[in-house]
């Protein structure tokens, strides 16, 4: 079982699940950005998630996981339950580095935008396997 997941983060899939993710991310982090000169930064986090999200969804259908089986309306069902985990994981380590750990570290100068980054880092492996396995699965259960 171990190897097996070990195998699955060694693959040519994972890979291109990074490089596709890594944009979504990148989406994600630009997003936040411009959503805080209208919102609160905790509002703002949630909000950018949502953004990379739908570009993850496209990205991971077209790229990464292309032989899925799976149908799209049920793709998107499993997709959002693992992101609903992943956001909740984001969120968590954004709000945890941007109130207490940075502060207590005496970092100031761009605390939000280190928070967040490396709040959307966190879920990467997380995600991968639950869209792996239940969002892009290959054969139906």
């Amino acid at each position: 079982m171990i190897k097996r997941i070990a195998s699955s983060f060694a693959s040519r899939q994972f890979l291109v699940f990074l490089l596709t993710g890594g944009f979504a991310a990148a989406v994600n982090f630009g997003s936040r950005i411009l959503y805080n000169r209208a919102m609160p930064f905790s509002w703002a986090v949630v909000c950018a998630y949502l953004t990379g999200m739908v570009t993850a969804f496209v990205l991971s259908k077209l790229f990464v996981f292309s032989a899925s089986t799976q149908a799209a309306h049920r793709a998107a069902g499993w997709f959002i339950l693992v992101n609903v985990v992943a956001v909740a994981q984001t969120w968590a380590i954004s709000m945890l580095l941007v109130k207490w750990v940075l502060p207590a570290l005496g970092v100031t100068a761009y605390a939000r935008e280190i928070a967040h980054g490396i709040g959307v880092v966190v879920p990467v492996f997380s995600s991968y396997l639950g869209h792996k396995h239940f969002s892009f699965r290959e054969t139906a259960r």
